[in-house]
């Protein structure tokens, strides 16, 4: 192509330069001005794509996953707080914002290559995408999640007792809070694993020596003696 051939490229350089030197003020001015443009299209792309209505603007979210979050509190709730698809899944810090967005296009690629096309081909993939998802946060602390909710800044009192024994045993156990909400906005995999969820918070409570009847308490006692009262 003619107009992309090295000899047209150092033309329109000579003439740019050119205008530079001759106008040094105007040339410094034509560069900002530019250069504002340029990163204000940058951010205005951003915020566009930061949206609940872009989120669902493709049939698949649209048709499995935000049907599933209008069923949630963090879509509706007794105070009108809404938390939207960018506030749990795009950072608000702007470094965090743009690699989230440079991973996306991998998303944009699926999405052109209609990877999933039918709720079949969601489901079967479903597991796979939560998990990504799921250590995605975990690997973050869960940071879009502190951005509303506080574990210093918790009323226990006003919490279930289960609740407020949990959130308390979160922070010495080094805990995230994804590691037990896994299913407060999305419906769980049909092959999720609750047992083995389970299984390790079990074990880790008996070997904290945690007392059972603080979350099964409905439960008789254990015998006295055996170490758990």
């Amino acid at each position: 192509m003619k107009w992309l051939s090295p000899d047209w490229i150092w033309k329109i350089w000579g003439r740019l330069h050119g205008f530079v030197l001759i106008f040094p003020v105007l040339g410094i001015i034509s560069i900002f001005l530019a250069g504002v443009a340029a990163w204000g299209a940058f951010n205005w792309s951003l915020e566009l794509t930061n949206t609940e209505k872009f989120c669902v603007s493709c049939h698949e979210m649209k048709s499995y996953i935000f049907t599933e979050y209008k069923k949630s509190t963090h879509y509706a709730n007794r105070t009108g707080v809404r938390a939207s698809c960018p506030d749990c899944h795009v950072p608000r810090e702007w470094v965090h914002k743009v690699v989230r967005k440079v991973t996306a296009t991998n998303e944009l690629y699926h999405w052109a290559a209609a990877s999933i096309r039918t709720p079949e081909d969601f489901k079967a993939k479903r597991l796979k995408l939560a998990k990504k998802v799921w250590s995605t946060m975990k690997s973050t602390n869960s940071r879009e999640c502190r951005n509303c909710h506080r574990n210093d800044f918790m009323e226990g009192s006003a919490q279930s007792e289960k609740a407020e024994l949990m959130h308390a045993l979160a922070v010495p156990w080094k805990m995230t809070c994804i590691e037990c909400h896994q299913g407060i906005t999305h419906t769980l995999p049909d092959e999720f694993d609750k047992e083995a969820v389970m299984d390790r918070l079990h074990d880790r409570m008996e070997k904290e020596k945690v007392n059972c009847r603080s979350c099964h308490d409905k439960l008789a006692g254990p015998p006295p003696g055996d170490g758990w009262d």
